[in-house]
């Protein structure tokens, strides 16, 4: 992945939505369709993301416009944990 963040830009300014799953026993339901709970830049849904406790960021997901190769249109929580260590260098 290094080879592909060194020639690789992402736009942190570009529009985002921070959603969270519907949860039992913190466990995603399934049978139900994620919220939204906050709407801004992918820089500020990252941040928004990365306040939330460890233990519970598995119920939450960033929607955005593809920026291939590295952003894809759904964010998972690995995913996002991984760009936000490598948003200072991109």
């Amino acid at each position: 992945m290094a080879d592909v963040v060194a020639e690789s830009k992402v736009d942190f300014g570009a529009h985002a939505r921070l959603h969270k799953w519907p949860s039992l026993a913190n466990q995603r339901r399934p049978d139900r369709e994620p919220y939204q709970v906050s709407e801004g830049t992918l820089d500020q849904c990252i941040s928004a993301f990365m306040e939330k406790p460890a233990a519970t960021r598995h119920l939450y997901e960033i929607r955005t416009a593809a920026q291939p190769p590295l952003v894809t249109g759904i964010l998972s929580p690995e995913h996002v944990i991984e760009l936000s260590r490598w948003r200072e260098f991109l």
